[in-house]
């Protein structure tokens, strides 16, 4: 359906190396390899990795047979040490672009405070975005005004492993409303490999206990709805919305309730606000799309 692939092309960024997957490096380069080359790979988005990982990563993909899909695209987390990882990002970008390579083309990093945020960017070189997770506090508004400053975009985190590592609707949607005023771009991470606001478990185990999630369709149709004037509780309700009908996806655009987004909406959500999530699983999110009958 147009719509559902104007959404969510190219937005599930592969985090199989992090909780609650935790996968190794080779299983987790395997997998990423085989989305490259599956009929769901219009959805797939980088492969995510700690800047301190690189070299682990260059020997398992040295294993590999090229598939001749073009250079992975590769984001990597930054160690803290802001001047070390540029000159790692920028000795492997020498190195592995090629037509069978790879290129880092986004870093992430993490900012407590709104005056950590320009030393954090400076001396980015071009062609490398960069997203700074910000806490969901009473700094919010500056910080999210100082990327606006420096040309960052935000990272929200939306999840964990522990049901205190998910924020409120409320708080999710202050972050979406700042951005949105400061016309900052965001990508968000954990907790939302399923479509649809629901309790799911919180880890893979047996006995894993269970909480409240986010769906990545009520994000990305949360931040989309908020670009034509939803009200703020409306917002809510959306980010909150469970029941797989009340998203009404169609080949011209979606709805919700009167509210209406076109495709042109959608795309424009997707290539200038809402740019991806990350996910531990990239099978997941495409299967429950599947079991709800949206692809």
């Amino acid at each position: 359906m147009k719509s559902v692939h104007a959404l969510l092309a190219g937005s599930i960024d592969y985090a199989g190396l992090f909780p609650p997957a935790g996968l190794a490096m080779d299983r987790a380069v395997a997998n990423y390899a085989t989305y490259r080359m599956s009929d769901d790979v219009w959805a797939l988005g980088r492969f995510i990795l700690p800047v301190m990982r690189l070299e682990e990563w260059q020997q398992v993909i040295a294993r590999m047979p090229a598939d001749g899909a073009g250079p992975w695209r590769l984001s990597v987390l930054g160690s803290g040490d802001l001047a070390a990882d540029l000159m790692h990002v920028q000795a492997f970008n020498h190195h592995d672009q090629g037509a069978d390579g790879a290129i880092i083309d986004a870093i992430e990093l993490k900012a407590t405070s709104a005056g950590e945020i320009a030393g954090l960017l400076a001396g980015r070189p071009s062609g490398l975005d960069a997203y700074v997770e910000i806490p969901l506090d009473d700094a919010l508004a500056e910080m999210i005004g100082r990327l606006a400053e420096v040309g960052g975009w935000a990272k929200v985190r939306t999840g964990g492993v522990t049901s205190a590592a998910f924020p409120t609707a409320a708080a999710l949607l202050s972050f979406i409303n700042g951005c949105h005023a400061a016309n900052v771009a965001f990508k968000a991470t954990a907790g939302l490999h399923h479509p649809l606001r629901s309790t799911y478990p919180l880890t893979y185990e047996a006995t894993s206990a269970v909480a409240p999630m986010f769906g990545f369709l009520n994000l990305f149709l949360c931040a989309a709805f908020i670009r034509v004037g939803v009200s703020p509780q409306e917002a809510v309700g959306i980010l909150e919305e469970s029941a797989p009908s009340a998203f009404q996806f169609r080949d011209d655009g979606v709805s919700w309730g009167p509210h209406h987004l076109l495709l042109d909406d959608l795309q424009r959500t997707r290539r200038t606000f809402a740019l991806s999530f990350g996910s531990c699983s990239f099978t997941e999110p495409i299967d429950e799309l599947k079991a709800i009958n949206l692809l």
